[in-house]
């Protein structure tokens, strides 16, 4: 099978299983907990500006999700996460970059 037909019947499952359609497409689903994110930027000693600049967002986004006016998702809920967990996480992997 060529990549093109390949990735021809990826999409056809992909349209299939959004269409309600008995599809064979493997659908995983990751539940990452919400975290405080002002709790987890002071667990990382970092000013509003620091801890945005370190995650690479606007430092008005981290204000609206640290005021509860906007929730992070995605990929930066995983990221907040993963801080949570170990606040020193991001500044250790860049500093090794």
């Amino acid at each position: 099978m060529s990549a093109f037909d390949s990735l021809s019947k990826g999409l056809q499952e992909a349209l299939a299983f959004a269409n309600g359609e008995i599809s064979h497409a493997k659908v995983h689903e990751v539940s990452v907990a919400e975290v405080d994110v002002a709790e987890v930027r002071q667990k990382t000693g970092l000013s509003q500006a620091e801890f945005a600049r370190s995650i690479g967002v606007a430092k008005g986004t981290l204000l609206n999700w640290e005021h509860g006016r906007r929730h992070p998702t995605g990929p930066a809920q995983v990221l907040l996460a993963l801080i949570a967990k170990k606040p020193s996480v991001v500044q250790d992997l860049l500093r090794d970059a």
